[in-house]
């Protein structure tokens, strides 16, 4: 059990970091379109990012969800 818990720890901590990455992305990508609002390539990367950030997020919350009901 304990080594499950701690599965799920590190797999929290990989995904709180990689939702900060994806944010620094996001951010990069918005900027880049302030200079270039009709890039439909940038368009395509933010939805794909958007999409990244959603998934992680709700990763988050499932991981959170399991160590709240294992008391950690």
């Amino acid at each position: 059990m304990n080594d499950k818990i701690a599965i799920y720890q590190k797999q929290h901590i990989n995904a709180l970091q990689t939702i900060e990455k994806l944010k620094k992305i996001k951010a990069e990508i918005d900027l880049k379109l302030k200079d270039n609002p009709v890039c439909a390539f940038l368009h395509k990367d933010l939805r794909g990012v958007n999409l990244d950030i959603t998934i992680t997020e709700n990763e988050i919350e499932h991981i959170e969800s399991y160590l709240y009901q294992n008391n950690i």
